[in-house]
């Protein structure tokens, strides 16, 4: 049985990707920060069914001797490096903290796997957000990165070190550039599910308005399911190397919403709002992948629309809301609803 390590296991990604390589028969690991909020650790994993599956072990990314103990017990086949600070917004409120846990942290998981065990094959998780303020208007492995906030530069140190460990040391290190990717599984900060929880919510009765940022700001959107998938691809090839992870289309903001307030019945223009106070201090306009190596040397194509993951996340945001307030009924009133 192959062992696989997963850092930020329990965020998105890392709840998908244990999913998956559960169900291709390894033993999953995965590397858990204590944090104040311990009601809600593992919720993802939850909501996966797979948390029973698996073990998570204590770490923490910024510390090297955690990251040293746990690949020593762990002697993973395959290691992982999905944890980070992914909020962009927040990059520029918590830039120290976004380059320690980002940027070193991919590092310190880099030099554990070199120490302890050199055998294993390591993924780092690149954005495509170090593409930033594009250089040609799609982008793949050979595009020049610009990018355009802290989260960003973050990724980018990350990656080129990732480059430097495959090149110095002769790791089976690879990176995977990818675009924008969601689920229901996706954090509320991020604009793709606060539109979707909008939605439900508006629909439910539950809010009257949507307050966004950058309308126009146009992303290349896959599905976290499929992307993940593309990870542990790049680990099963014999030579180690970078790949654009990207469906090809873009989409606005706006036509997003329209996306999805339509597929409940709405028309977004009632309920959606602009506030300056969402708007980034340095914005990312356009970001269009080329992922043709990715189809070419992985095999990987993506497998759901984005017209499908806007109905996916749209149906999970509403039962989620439903759930609550009947959570919240009168006991009488919870067996009507149920009857």
């Amino acid at each position: 049985m192959r062992k696989a390590l997963i850092t930020g296991i329990t965020g998105q990604d890392g709840a998908y990707l244990a999913q998956f390589l559960l169900q291709q028969g390894y033993e999953v690991y995965g590397l858990l920060r204590r944090s104040a909020s311990a009601e809600v650790i593992g919720e993802r994993l939850r909501w996966l069914g797979v948390i029973d599956d698996l073990r998570l072990i204590d770490g923490d990314l910024s510390d090297l001797s955690s990251v040293l103990r746990i690949m020593s017990e762990v002697k993973p086949d395959e290691v992982y490096n999905l944890a980070a600070q992914s909020f962009v917004h927040a990059s520029w409120q918590q830039p120290l903290l976004t380059g320690s846990i980002t940027g070193l942290g991919a590092v310190n998981v880099l030099e554990a796997v070199r120490l302890v065990h050199p055998a294993a094959r390591f993924y780092q998780a690149s954005s495509s957000e170090m593409f930033g303020k594009i250089q040609e208007s799609v982008q793949s492995e050979r595009t020049p990165f610009y990018p355009r906030s802290p989260y960003a530069a973050a990724k980018m140190y990350a990656h080129w070190m990732t480059v430097n460990y495959r090149e110095s040391f002769g790791l089976h290190a690879s990176s995977g550039i990818l675009f924008n990717h969601e689920s229901p599984l996706r954090g509320i900060e991020f604009v793709t599910r606060k539109v979707t929880d909008g939605v439900a919510r508006i629909k439910l009765g539950l809010a009257r308005e949507l307050k966004l940022g950058n309308l126009d700001a146009t992303r290349d959107w896959g599905h976290a399911r499929d992307y993940v998938r593309a990870m542990a691809l790049m680990l099963r090839q014999e030579t180690p190397d970078d790949y654009v992870i990207a469906t090809g289309r873009t989409t606005s903001i706006r036509d997003f919403c329209a996306m999805a307030f339509g597929y409940a019945g709405l028309a977004w223009e009632e309920f959606v709002k602009t506030s300056s106070d969402l708007m980034r201090p340095a914005e990312v306009d356009v970001l269009h992948g080329d992922a043709g190596k990715a189809k070419a040397v992985l095999g990987w194509t993506p497998s759901c629309t984005l017209e499908e993951m806007v109905a996916e996340m749209v149906e999970a945001d509403l039962a989620r809301h439903r759930g609550r307030i009947t959570q919240m009924l009168p006991i009488e009133a919870r067996l009507t609803v149920g009857a």
